[in-house]
């Protein structure tokens, strides 16, 4: 079994590392940010795959690699669980747990990140 999710490479702070395996199945740029909120205006999306056995690890390495201004989060999911991940802080739960994301988007909120822009999916 896998886990799924979409990484922004803009969301990685300078001078970190991701040294985790993934399999990546998409890259591609498109004007998604909100300029006036300080994001970039391009994004970099990194559709990837990666082992459910390394959830754990990869929640933990993308805390560690995410820039914590702005918010940026990274999320990803198996057929059982949704994990939301911030610099120092990481969400999981089970998928449909309304209550449980309910609590990861008002971190989200708390750190920056628009309300537009909660819409990992479930």
């Amino acid at each position: 079994m896998t886990v799924k999710g979409i990484l922004l490479a803009e969301s990685l702070r300078v001078g970190a590392s991701l040294e985790i395996p993934l399999t990546v199945h998409k890259i591609y740029r498109t004007e998604a940010g909100e300029v006036d909120l300080g994001q970039p205006r391009a994004w970099t999306f990194i559709e990837f795959e990666a082992d459910d056995q390394a959830s754990e690890a990869l929640a933990r390495a993308l805390s560690d690699v995410l820039e914590a201004k702005l918010g940026w989060y990274c999320d990803f999911r198996s057929d059982e669980e949704t994990f939301v991940v911030f610099a120092g802080r990481i969400f999981r739960y089970s998928r449909g747990d309304r209550e449980a994301r309910s609590e990861a988007e008002a971190y989200a909120r708390s750190v920056g990140v628009p309300t537009s822009q909660l819409d990992w999916p479930e």
